[in-house]
C-alpha cells in the first residue's frame, strides 16, 4: 500500500468510467494522478541522500543550515498570568541520544536529515514521569519507510522491523496535504544534482583515466557500410575501455569535435547547478562562496550583521520557527522551546555594541544584563568608583524642576523638553522658567 490508497482500476474499468462521463478523461483513480517513472538513462549518475553530498554546493549548504541551527542556544519557558517564566531544561534537551550523543550532535543530525531528505527519525528508547520521550536513537533516514493503511500512518519500518508511530519521533518538513511524510529536496533536485556530478564524472575521467570526449573517425579512402562502421566503432571503443593504443592505416582522419566549447559548457553547467542546488536547499548562493551567476542577484552588503540578518530572516527563520514547534512536543504542557536566533548577530562587534547600548540607554537591558551578554560579571564596587573619579558622579537634578538634570538658565537657554516641561497649574502660575515668562503659552504667544 503506497502514500495513496484506493481500490485498483483495470483497463476495461477506467474505459467504462470514461465512457460514463465520471471524471476527466484518462483520470479514474487516485493512481492515474501519479505520474508515470520514466526509465533511468545508461549514464544517468544514481543520485540518493549520500551520493548527493559528491556535489559540494550541497554539503556546504546542508553544513551552513545545520552548523547555525544546531548551535543556537536553546531555552525552555512557559506562561504564568501572562508573564513568560523560564524553565530547566529537562535531559531530552541535553543529552537527548543518551550519554554519548549530546544536543549539540543530536540538533546537528536531525537538521541535515530534514534539509536534504525532509524527515527525521528517531526510535524512542525511554520515557520520562510525564510519558514523554526521555532519549531519542536517531535512524538512518535511508533505512526508513513508512506503511498508510486507509489513508492513515499505520507502521515504521526501520531496515527489517516494523514499528507503531507511538514508538517513533518524527519530524518533517515540506509538506503537502494528504501525505504523511515531507518532500524530499535532494529527490526534486536530482536533475541539477545528476547534472553537475555527470560533468564532474566526465572531467574526471578525462584528466584521470584517458576518457576521450565526442570526435569524429573519418576514412578517407572509401565510403564505408554499415556494418563496417559498426566494427571499426566496436573496435575503437574497446581500445578505449583497455586503455589500449588502436593500429590502423594512412586511410584514417580522427578529428576532436568542439573541445574547447564543450569545456567552457562544463564550466558553466557547474556553475549554474550550484545556484540551482542553493534554491532548493535555501541557503543563498553568496554564503557558500559561490561566484554570481549573472546581474539577477546582485547582492552588496554594509557590514557582517545584515548579511545574517537577511540568512536568519528570508532563510533560517521560517525553519527555526517550525523546529520550536516540533521540538516542543517534548516537553510538558504548557511549556515550549525557542531558539535564540540573536546569537547569529553576535559576530559584528560593532552592530552588536550598538545594539546593547541601544538597549541600555532605553531601559530595555540592565547594565549587569549586558555585561552578561558579553561574559562580563557585574560592576564592582572599586570599578563604579573609578568611573565617578573620570568622569564624574552621575548627575540626580538640579535644574528648574525638582529631579530634572541641569539646565542652563538665562533668556538664551533653551526650552526644556519632554516631561521635563512643568505642570499645567504651574505654568498657569506665571513662572519664569529659565529667564522665560511662561503667562501666556498656550495663548499663541
Amino acid at each position: 500500500m503506497g502514500l495513496f490508497s484506493g481500490p485498483r482500476v483495470t483497463a476495461s474499468g477506467r474505459a467504462a468510467a470514461q465512457r460514463a462521463g465520471s471524471g476527466y478523461w484518462g483520470i479514474a483513480g487516485p493512481q492515474d494522478l501519479i505520474p508515470p517513472r520514466p526509465f533511468l538513462r545508461p549514464n544517468w549518475p544514481v543520485v540518493t541522500n549520500d551520493t548527493a553530498l559528491r556535489h559540494s554546493a550541497v554539503w556546504a549548504c546542508l553544513r551552513v543550515r545545520a552548523d547555525l541551527i544546531s548551535t543556537l542556544p536553546v531555552d525552555c519557558y512557559a506562561r504564568v498570568n501572562g508573564v513568560q517564566v523560564a524553565r530547566p531544561k529537562p535531559p531530552v534537551l541535553s543529552m537527548p541520544g543518551g550519554e554519548r550523543v549530546d544536543w549539540l550532535e543530536w540538533c546537528y543530525s536531525t537538521q541535515f536529515d530534514v534539509d536534504r531528505a525532509g524527515n527525521a527519525v528517531g526510535l524512542i528508547t525511554k520515557t520520562d514521569g510525564y510519558g514523554l520521550p526521555a532519549r531519542i536513537e536517531l535512524q538512518d533516514i535511508n533505512s526508513v519507510t513508512v506503511q498508510v493503511r486507509d489513508r492513515q500512518l499505520h507502521k515504521f519500518k526501520i531496515g527489517n522491523q516494523l514499528y507503531d508511530p507511538e514508538q517513533i519521533w518524527h519530524e518533517k518538513a515540506f509538506t503537502v496535504a494528504g501525505m504523511h511524510v515531507g518532500l524530499s529536496p535532494i529527490a526534486y533536485a536530482r536533475w541539477a544534482i545528476g547534472e553537475y556530478l555527470t560533468v564532474q564524472e566526465f572531467a574526471t575521467d578525462w584528466f584521470g583515466n584517458g576518457a576521450v570526449p565526442k570526435a569524429k573517425l573519418t576514412n578517407k579512402a572509401k565510403v564505408l557500410s554499415s556494418t563496417e562502421i559498426s566494427t571499426v566503432k566496436e573496435a575503437w571503443r574497446a581500445a578505449l575501455a583497455t586503455d589500449e593504443p588502436l593500429v590502423t592505416g594512412n586511410d584514417w582522419d580522427y578529428e576532436l569535435i568542439g573541445m574547447q566549447s564543450a569545456s567552457t559548457d562544463w564550466l558553466d553547467a557547474k556553475k549554474f547547478s550550484i545556484t540551482d542546488v542553493c534554491r532548493f536547499l535555501g541557503v543563498p548562493a553568496e554564503i557558500i562562496d559561490s561566484a554570481p551567476t549573472g546581474e539577477t542577484r546582485p547582492f552588496t552588503y554594509a557590514n557582517i550583521s545584515q548579511k545574517n540578518l537577511e540568512l536568519l530572516i528570508l532563510y533560517l527563520g521560517p525553519s527555526i520557527i517550525r523546529r520550536e514547534a516540533a521540538l516542543s512536543r517534548l516537553l510538558p504542557a504548557k511549556v515550549y522551546l525557542k531558539f535564540n536566533a540573536d546569537a547569529l548577530l553576535r559576530l559584528d562587534p560593532i552592530s552588536r555594541a550598538q545594539t546593547i547600548n541601544t538597549q541600555v540607554t532605553g531601559k530595555v537591558l540592565a547594565p549587569s544584563e549586558a555585561r552578561e551578554l558579553e561574559n562580563r560579571p557585574p560592576f564592582t564596587d572599586a570599578q563604579l568608583a573609578e568611573f565617578d573619579r573620570l568622569f564624574g558622579p552621575p548627575q540626580t537634578g538640579t535644574g528648574a524642576f525638582p529631579g530634572g538634570p541641569a539646565v542652563p538658565a538665562g533668556p538664551d537657554a533653551p526650552l526644556p523638553e519632554g516631561d521635563l516641561i512643568p505642570p499645567l497649574e504651574e505654568l498657569s502660575a506665571g513662572r519664569r522658567v529659565n529667564g522665560y515668562h511662561l503667562d501666556h503659552i498656550g495663548a499663541g504667544s
